[in-house]
C-alpha cells in the first residue's frame, strides 16, 4: 500500500489535471456560443439566396445551369469525385475526428479515384500517415471558420468542377443537430437536383421579374454565393460539433477525476490513520520497554 505522501502527490496531480479539463470545457463552451451566434447572423442572407433560386425556377423550370442536372432523375455519375473533408486541428474531442475519417475511408473504398480537399490538422496528418494522397490541404486553422475562408475553399472546388476535372463535389462534415446529437454527413454539393429548391410543383409566376443579362447567368451567379454559404455552414457546423464533443469529453474527464479524487482521499485518510496508529503503537511499546528497564534496574 502506498504511503500517505505518495497518495498526497497523486491527489495533487489529479487535481491539476481536473483544473485543465475544467478550463478546456469552459473555453469550448464559449467558442460554441460564439460560433452559433455568427452562423445565426449569416443564415438570413443564405435563406434569401435559396428563395431567389426557388423564384428563378418558378419563372422558368427549364432554365439551364452547369450546377444542376439536366434531368432531375439523374443520380451520381462516373468520373472523379472531389471531397471536402472537415476535421479538427487536435484531438481530445471523443470520436469526433475518427467518425469523419471512418466515413472518408468508406468513400475511398467505393470511389478510389476521389480527390481529397482537407481542412484540419488532424485529418491532414491522418491521411499522410497512411500514405493517402491529398489534392489540396487548406493550411489555415479549423478553429476559426470565416466567410472569407469558405469562399476560398469554394473557389478551389468550383474550379475543379467547372474545368471538368471533377464530376461530383462532396462535403464530408459533422452536423450538430442539437446539443446532444451529432452526425457525420456526406453531402453532394454539385451537381444539384432542381427539386431541392422546388420539392413540390408550384404555380408559375404570373408577373415575372426581369433578369439581366439572362436567367442562366443570374442563376450561375447566385449559385456560386449559395455554394460558398453551404461550405461556410459546414465549417461552422463542424466547429460547433467539435466544441460540443470536446465539452462532453472534458465533462466525462471531470467526473472521472472526481471519482478518482474521492477514492484517493479515502486511501489517504486510511494511510494517514495507519501511520498515526503505528506511531502510537511504537510510542507505547517504547514507553513499556522503558518502564520494564527501570523496574529491572
Amino acid at each position: 500500500m502506498a504511503n500517505a505522501q505518495e497518495i498526497k502527490r497523486h491527489i495533487g496531480g489529479v487535481s491539476d489535471t481536473e483544473k485543465i479539463t475544467r478550463a478546456m470545457y469552459l473555453i469550448s463552451e464559449a467558442k460554441l456560443r460564439r460560433a452559433k451566434k455568427e452562423l445565426d447572423l449569416t443564415r438570413p442572407y443564405f435563406d434569401a439566396l435559396r428563395q431567389e433560386i426557388k423564384r428563378i425556377f418558378r419563372v422558368d423550370t427549364n432554365v439551364k445551369s452547369r450546377y444542376f442536372y439536366a434531368d432531375d432523375s439523374e443520380e451520381y455519375g462516373g468520373g472523379t469525385y472531389g471531397c471536402l473533408v472537415v476535421t479538427a486541428d487536435k484531438g481530445l474531442a471523443g470520436a469526433y475526428n475518427l467518425n469523419v475519417l471512418k466515413k472518408a475511408e468508406e468513400l475511398l473504398s467505393e470511389h478510389p479515384d476521389t480527390e481529397l480537399y482537407v481542412v484540419g490538422e488532424y485529418g491532414r496528418h491522418w491521411f499522410l500517415k497512411r500514405n493517402i494522397p491529398i489534392k489540396r490541404s487548406f493550411l489555415y486553422t479549423a478553429q476559426n471558420p470565416t466567410m472569407h475562408r469558405a469562399r476560398e475553399i469554394s473557389e478551389v472546388l468550383l474550379d475543379g468542377f467547372e474545368s471538368g476535372v471533377l464530376s461530383n463535389i462532396m462535403v464530408l462534415y459533422t452536423d450538430m443537430k442539437n446539443s446532444m446529437t451529432e452526425s457525420v454527413r456526406l453531402t453532394r454539393l454539385l451537381p444539384l437536383h432542381r427539386r431541392l429548391f422546388s420539392p413540390k410543383p408550384e404555380e408559375p409566376v404570373l408577373r415575372p421579374f426581369e433578369f439581366s443579362p439572362s436567367l442562366s447567368v443570374v442563376l450561375d451567379g447566385v449559385m456560386r454565393s449559395y455554394i460558398s454559404g453551404f461550405v461556410y455552414s459546414a465549417l461552422v457546423d463542424s466547429f460547433c460539433a467539435e466544441q460540443s464533443a470536446r465539452m462532453e469529453a472534458m465533462s466525462s474527464a471531470n467526473r472521472n477525476a472526481e471519482e478518482l479524487l474521492s477514492s484517493l482521499r479515502a486511501r489517504y485518510n486510511l494511510a494517514r490513520q495507519a501511520a498515526i496508529t503505528q506511531e502510537i503503537t511504537e510510542i507505547s511499546a517504547g514507553s513499556r520497554a522503558q518502564r520494564q528497564s527501570n523496574q529491572e534496574s
